[in-house]
């Protein structure tokens, strides 16, 4: 079978890096191909020579076996190549159909844009993949899911061959994360080219019939998804075996460090009482909307609790600002990193320092020495993969982004870290560093709290679990007691199975 859409012998090179090394793609009609690999594999440069953004060094690109080349967006666009990236490329201010049919709505008379034909046009492409949404709704009083919906109707408005999803599920509910998979088939059954990007194996699995990977920018391999394993797919991605994701733990628990008693806010928790030890990683689950992260946030000074008590090592602590927190020692990465944990712009070093200008200055003058070293320290320990520590952080990758949020918090020796998130949108293998690094953490007396909402990492790196639904904490459990069942029934409101 002739692939729709090949690419061989794609170079890309950037001040520095080699993106992309004589890499292969095939995509096939009717198929849906996981595109496995790393953080910084490649991926996401690979997606913008498809689209246009990016022109390769090297390489040739094929469509229906005919050479051809997208020197811009929108000849990759007019060609039928389109991408659904994990962010929406959305406009707010403007309605569903107007973004449906951005910049090639259909026009009558004099060159005019015909609104009826519009907004029929953007009804009937909605219909046609199950999206029950007005046309004429502005976009900023959607959701999230639905506004994944529309950006899908926009790519079928260019009556798309190859369709790319990047990261599609990151922001969604296990609910909309179905239905996108019933989608997915849709668009299968109307014969696309579906490049499906995720770090999620068990999507990879469900939803994918081919796979390609890609490691340090180089093509490693491909195949029928039904022909390889997990621990296969892994091994080629990282280049050995990651046997241990999850590392054994067996050190012991110390002295309670914070308990929080009776903690509220008007609008998004009640009654929040727990108490974490030194030593220990206190994982938080919920589904989405249960209240955890405005939790941590209102600990760390981001938002102010209406009651209840703060006590660290016994003694109230009063927190009314993020600097108060970082005083008492609690330290909070975010899950959105992107926008509130790091800035692009600023290099690598610059972004791990800012924290500790104190550490790193000496009468009000920066040493310029100490701040590489603090950022070489930290960053190592996380296998950030970068071309130097000057490097703009928005060149990076996102989950190098999120390694060097979290090496800007530890590298301010904290007492408390609570880590939101930690391993959203990593690869497999920078999950595994990264629990290794918190286990390590963990061993030297740090005392840890890790909002997740993935049950394998709940599971294999907590020493107690508090489960939260609604803005209230529903349940608490440790060794036996910690299993799916029990932690999914308590997030849902189900009664336990007689």
């Amino acid at each position: 079978m002739q692939p729709v859409l090949s690419l061989r012998g794609i170079s890309k090179s950037f001040p520095g890096v080699k993106a992309l090394q004589d890499v292969q793609l095939d995509l096939f009609a009717g198929t849906v191909t996981a595109l496995v690999g790393e953080n910084g594999a490649g991926k996401s440069t690979i997606v913008k020579v498809l689209t246009g953004i990016y022109q390769p060094d090297a390489g040739t690109t094929q469509l229906d076996g005919q050479d051809v080349r997208f020197l811009t967006a929108d000849a990759a666009a007019r060609a039928g190549v389109t991408a659904i990236h994990q962010e929406t490329v959305l406009f707010d201010d403007l309605t569903v159909a107007e973004n449906i049919w951005l910049g090639h709505a259909p026009r009558g008379k004099f060159g005019l844009i015909d609104w009826t034909t519009l907004r029929d046009r953007a009804t009937g492409l909605l219909r046609s993949i199950g999206a029950d949404l007005d046309p004429n709704a502005r976009l900023r009083d959607l959701g999230i899911a639905s506004k994944h919906l529309v950006a899908i109707a926009r790519a079928l408005s260019i009556e798309a061959r190859v369709v790319i999803m990047d990261e599609p599920t990151a922001a969604l509910s296990h609910k909309e994360i179905q239905e996108l998979y019933v989608l997915v088939e849709a668009l299968k059954a109307q014969g696309k080219a579906i490049l499906f990007i995720s770090h999620k194996f068990d999507e990879i699995f469900r939803i994918a019939d081919r796979y390609t990977v890609f490691r340090d920018g180089a093509f490693i391999g491909e195949g029928a998804i039904s022909d390889v394993t997990e621990s296969v797919l892994v091994k080629m991605m990282v280049g050995r075996p990651v046997d241990q994701i999850f590392p054994k733990r067996s050190h012991e628990i110390g002295t309670p460090v914070l308990q929080v008693a009776g903690y509220a806010h008007p609008t998004e928790f009640a009654d929040i009482g727990f108490t974490l030890h030194k030593g220990e990683i206190l994982g938080f689950y919920g589904l989405v909307g249960a209240g955890r992260s405005e939790v941590m946030q209102a600990l760390f000074g981001i938002t102010k609790p209406s009651k209840g008590v703060c006590k660290i090592d016994d003694n109230v602590a009063i927190i009314r600002s993020t600097a108060d927190a970082i005083a008492q020692g609690i330290v909070y990465v975010p899950e959105d990193r992107g926008r509130q944990g790091a800035i692009k712009g600023l290099p690598i070093f610059q972004n791990v320092t800012l924290p500790s200008l104190k550490t790193t200055s000496r009468r009000g003058f920066l040493r310029l020495a100490q701040e590489f070293q603090l950022s070489r320290d930290y960053t190592g320990r996380l296998d950030l993969r970068a071309a130097s520590l000057d490097q703009d952080l928005g060149l990076l990758s996102g989950g190098n982004q999120q390694k060097v949020v979290i090496a800007k918090w530890l590298a301010t020796k904290p007492r408390i870290i609570i880590l939101d998130e930690p391993t959203k949108g990593i690869d497999i293998g920078s999950k595994a560093a990264v629990h290794a690094f918190m286990a390590e953490l963990a061993a030297q007396g740090l005392a840890i709290i890790m909002v997740s909402s993935e049950i394998p990492e709940i599971l294999g790196m907590s020493d107690r679990v508090v489960v939260m639904r609604e803005g209230r904490i529903v349940a608490e459990a440790a060794g036996d007691a910690m299993t799916p069942e029990t932690l999914v029934r308590a997030a849902a409101g189900l009664a336990m199975a007689a």
